[in-house]
């Protein structure tokens, strides 16, 4: 005997509703693409510059083609990211919006949020075989606009948080650095952290890592540019790596402080590295590891913020760390709990969440 199971009902008002929001899902997407050009071609710059603009102003202060511009600064009225006068035929970005939109250095900067966007689409075809056959992507083998991206995107967290709020939370760790100490930076990138830090503590001295040449090589510069370098050190080295022979000890020496900032999820043997790491620290050293805020939960993650670091999780940091040694892929949500028991596998002791913030939590960890 056979028995047929009726399909479902449908619900034609939830499809409806659905649609809408994913054809408008993609309608935003789109015009990513079209934020981004506004970044790189100095569009919000420009607009941010004056009180307000027609397409043809805009054209001749850009020195850009004006029926380009035309459509663009219609696509961003309708996105809500500009404001349009129809009697002036004027287009205007208002002072708050060029906080998020044309000052990398406000605290508000998401305009490397489109640039992060732009490298992830130039990689969806390496992504594409990646998933089909578990294969890893190295940082150094994603589109090169990544690694300036997440720099953008990072900075206004550690130029917010990490001298007002992260580093008072460290027991002791604020006034250890005041009077001098050794500093080590794993995954530093463009060394951003590294030189806040230097800047606020003139009696310490500071050494950053990464696996990303480039990277240290524009690190370097910054440190430079600041008058930093007598001080601070960048050199590469990998972190973590189950097979010691590919790789150099980036901890090597006695550090009061050893920091991951948004680093540890991508590596590819977070556990050795932080063993790496209670070896190398001081009698008293500190661990610190800047990580993103999730729950231990998926169910706790299912919303912006949660969306915001699985989509990067996905794009870059599971990749990178399958592309390594150990291939541990903590991900990029990985959840409190997790990650504490990573510094207990390393042989911590001690360790707690020292602080949280909307997108970060911050771990502090000793021997």
């Amino acid at each position: 005997m056979t028995t047929t199971t009726e399909p479902a009902a449908i619900d034609l008002e939830r499809v409806q509703a659905f649609a809408q929001k994913v054809s408008g899902d993609g309608a935003l997407a789109a015009n990513a693409v079209l934020a981004y050009l506004g970044d790189r071609l100095g569009l919000w710059r420009a607009l941010a510059a004056v009180p307000r603009a027609t397409s043809t102003e805009l054209a001749e202060r850009t020195g850009l083609a004006e029926r380009y511009l035309r459509e663009w600064l219609a696509a961003q009225a309708a996105a809500g990211y500009l404001e349009y006068d129809p009697v002036t035929r004027a287009f205007t970005l208002p002072a708050e919006y060029a906080a998020v939109l044309a000052d990398d250095d406000s605290p508000a900067a998401l305009a490397g949020v489109f640039e992060f966007i732009a490298a992830a689409w130039a990689s969806s075809d390496r992504l594409a075989h990646a998933f089909a056959t578990g294969a890893g992507i190295g940082w150094h083998d994603q589109d090169p606009r990544l690694t300036t991206a997440v720099e953008r995107n990072f900075r206004p967290f550690y130029t917010g948080y990490l001298l007002q709020e992260w580093l008072p939370a460290l027991d002791g760790v604020a006034e250890r650095l005041r009077a001098g100490a050794r500093v080590l930076d794993v995954g530093c990138g463009l060394g951003t952290a590294t030189l806040l830090l230097a800047e606020a503590f003139p009696a310490s001295v500071f050494t950053g890592v990464d696996a990303d040449a480039e990277s240290i090589r524009r690190a370097r510069g910054a440190a430079a540019r600041a008058g930093l370098a007598e001080r601070v050190t960048f050199r590469e080295a990998h972190a973590g790596a189950s097979d010691p022979e590919t790789t150099t000890d980036p901890v090597e020496g006695e550090w009061d402080l050893v920091c991951y900032f948004d680093a540890l999820h991508d590596l590819g043997d977070p556990a050795g590295a932080l063993r790496q790491a209670r070896a190398s620290l001081a009698p008293g050293g500190v661990v610190m590891a800047v990580e993103p805020f999730a729950g231990d939960a998926l169910e706790e993650n299912l919303n912006p913020v949660g969306l915001t670091w699985y989509a990067s999780s996905a794009l870059v940091c599971v990749p990178n760390s399958l592309a390594q040694p150990g291939a541990a892929a903590l991900g990029a949500q990985a959840g409190p709990e997790r990650l504490l028991a990573t510094f207990r596998e390393a042989g911590f002791t001690r360790t707690r969440v020292a602080a949280t913030t909307p997108f970060n939590l911050v771990i502090e960890a000793r021997a």
